[in-house]
């Protein structure tokens, strides 16, 4: 049993208008020429114009690649790697947008420092699993949607075409330097992003606290070896707990368009990105990665509509109601305390029925969110269900850090279950 636990959380600057902050924070990591990253969609927003009055006032000259693809691939993290080459005095990273954009940095920032075959870092058994050589130019990660906390982790997620489904690449050394978390930047977000988002922070803080414990873990045979989401710990658990209580308090006010409420998510959001950043996801995640990587013609509302895609938060969220009531029962006291978190009233209730509580709950709030109610209004069927779990099946990270160990049956069980909810 491992009984040593390693936390590594990046810098924070958190409050309205701490985007005003990036010029002094580029100077103390001693970028002289930022790369500012963001997407389309964001190309046009008020605050990249601060962005760059910030940092040209900091004396920090800028470049823009503005093509960041939502939902990124392998082939539009290399898009990326390319800017930079082309770009050659970069010496950091600005990421400005959601989990998608700070995800293509991350990768982009590895695969310009230390060039490789692409799947040299992937992780295994998709990828070779390779370390990260060494440190890699700074990174200042500014997030524009309440939910993946993606500005706290070392893992980067993107679709990997040739599998049609999600993997990543995980390394402490891809924890951007420093995160500025403001809350303004929200007010434009749309509902269905806001939710999609936010309820993605909610599987990140519950799969935390509820996946398989660190002292499971057998002892590295170097500090070195240990991985990076270790399991729950005493460190995660409470801050995932407190990303799971702010968010039952503030969702219905921030899809109502509440700006505190939102701001509140947004720090949660950084929470819940620490806890699954030292911990791990589990269950939920696994299966998400094919849903979006198998997408038929789904267009959800407020995301580009050039060509189908399932969001990340609404592929993760679809899994878990039924995740929740498979595992609930093997810990059920656990599964009690989170259920009391979200604010669910167990009264008469028996404990090993928190897992379906936790369930109902999520079914709840997706239906006031406007979510589909399963899988098959995104297109899949029964028919589907063996190549999901084909390919949710390869995402060892993070089904062996599940609380109960899943067979390709149980998988297909899960995927079954979730293909409507009501």
């Amino acid at each position: 049993m491992d009984h040593v636990i390693r936390v590594d959380t990046p810098a924070v600057t958190f409050g309205q208008g701490a985007i005003a902050e990036l010029g002094a924070i580029a100077q103390e990591l001693s970028i002289s020429e930022a790369m500012i990253m963001t997407d389309a969609g964001l190309s046009q927003h008020p605050a990249l114009a601060e962005i760059n009055n910030g940092l040209e006032q900091a004396g920090i000259e800028t470049v823009l690649f503005d093509q960041v693809r939502v939902e990124p691939t392998d082939q539009s993290l290399m898009a990326a790697r390319e800017a930079i080459l082309a770009a050659h005095g970069v010496d950091g990273i600005i990421s400005f947008g959601g989990g998608s954009v700070i995800d293509t940095a991350k990768a982009a920032n590895l695969y310009s420092t230390y060039p490789a075959p692409f799947l040299t870092y992937v992780n295994a058994p998709v990828g070779e699993g390779k370390p990260v050589p060494g440190p890699l130019k700074p990174h200042i990660a500014i997030p524009t949607t309440c939910g993946t906390g993606s500005e706290a982790t070392g893992i980067s997620v993107f679709d990997y075409l040739p599998m049609q489904a999600k993997t990543g690449i995980m390394s402490r050394r891809l924890l951007p330097d420093h995160a500025i978390v403001d809350p303004d930047l929200l007010a434009s977000l749309p509902p269905l992003v806001l939710a999609s988002t936010a309820l993605d922070l909610l599987c990140h803080a519950l799969e935390a606290m509820s996946c398989r414990a660190s002292i499971e873990r057998a002892v590295p045979a170097a500090p070195g070896l240990r991985p990076m989401t270790q399991g729950a710990n005493r460190w995660s658990q409470p801050v995932a707990a407190s990303a799971i209580a702010s968010f039952a308090q503030n969702f219905e006010g921030a899809i109502q368009g509440d700006a505190a409420a939102r701001g509140e998510l947004l720090w949660a959001a950084y929470l819940a990105g620490n806890a699954f950043g030292n911990a791990g996801c589990h269950v939920p995640h696994a299966l998400s990665y094919p849903v979006s990587g198998l997408v038929r013609d789904y267009r959800p509302q407020g995301y580009p509509q050039d060509e189908p895609m399932v969001p990340h938060g609404i592929a993760v969220v679809l899994n878990a109601p039924s995740t929740y009531r498979l595992i609930g029962p093997h810990a059920p006291q656990l599964h009690a305390e989170m259920a009391g978190l979200l604010g669910i009233n167990m009264t008469g209730t028996p404990v090993s029925d928190a897992g379906e509580a936790i369930a109902g709950y999520f079914i709840s709030m997706m239906r006031a969110a406007g979510f589909p109610s399963g899988l098959k209004e995104l297109g899949f069927t029964s028919n589907d269900v063996p190549a999901l779990v084909s390919g949710a099946i390869p995402q060892r990270r993070l089904l062996d850090n599940s609380p109960r160990q899943l067979d390709a049956a149980a998988v297909a069980g899960l995927y079954e279950q979730a293909l409507a909810y009501w």
